[in-house]
């Protein structure tokens, strides 16, 4: 496998879509969320991991983290946090170093997190720093997948409201996909390095463009 440097917004838009059709569950009570929380601490020793902020419009406006997404291959939880809180047992997910959660800007996803309550993450991967080894510039959830995949992850859910009382189809498959992005692209990665089946395109490759 050819890992290239970068990719073209003109070659994203040609690109399929990639949409994450396995099992999704919308956790909205502490109970549901402990459950769930039960079955990835006993099943699950890598996920993927990503969150999302209702959005503001207005200056000075600023909301907490309501969503929490936590993936495996097959299923994907949605933690409400505007719902249920930053609960006990997702401390201690988040806590466990046992279980590697990895996620792209992670850093910026424990900022807002740590506005629900205070915890210490352990067991995390920063994949913007794990691609860099592969040689892969580009810092962005949606080119690095298309870099290792060919498919493109949609954006049009982004600016949705992520507290409204029910959350479309439409919602969850955007925010199940992006934590399952994740986990795709550490497992195809980690897969490379152990077999060392790929190269790294030429530096002066694919830079006309880019962006």
């Amino acid at each position: 496998m050819i890992v290239k440097r970068h990719i073209t917004k003109e070659e994203l838009k040609e690109m399929p879509k990639a949409l994450f059709d396995g099992r999704i569950y919308v956790l909205q009570t502490e109970a549901e969320a402990d459950k769930a929380v039960d079955y990835l601490l006993s099943s699950c020793p890598i996920v993927g991991i990503d969150s999302e902020t209702r959005p503001s419009f207005k200056k000075g406006e600023l909301h907490k983290v309501a969503l929490l997404q936590v993936s495996s291959a097959e299923c994907c939880f949605l933690f409400r946090l505007n719902m249920t809180g930053l609960t006990p047992s997702l401390i201690r997910f988040l806590e466990n170093p046992d279980i590697i959660k990895v996620g792209l800007s992670l850093k910026d996803d424990f900022t807002v997190l740590h506005r629900r309550a205070a915890f210490t993450p352990r067991g995390h991967i920063e994949l913007q720093e794990y691609v860099s080894t592969f040689g892969i510039e580009d810092k962005s959830l949606q080119k690095i997948y298309a870099i290792l995949f060919g498919q493109k992850i949609s954006k049009g859910q982004r600016l949705t409201n992520w507290e409204a009382d029910v959350l479309t189809d439409k919602q969850k498959v955007y925010a199940a996909t992006d934590a399952w992005a994740c986990f795709n692209i550490y497992h195809l990665l980690k897969d490379l390095k152990q077999t060392g089946d790929y190269q790294i395109a030429p530096a002066n490759v694919e830079t006309e463009g880019c962006e």
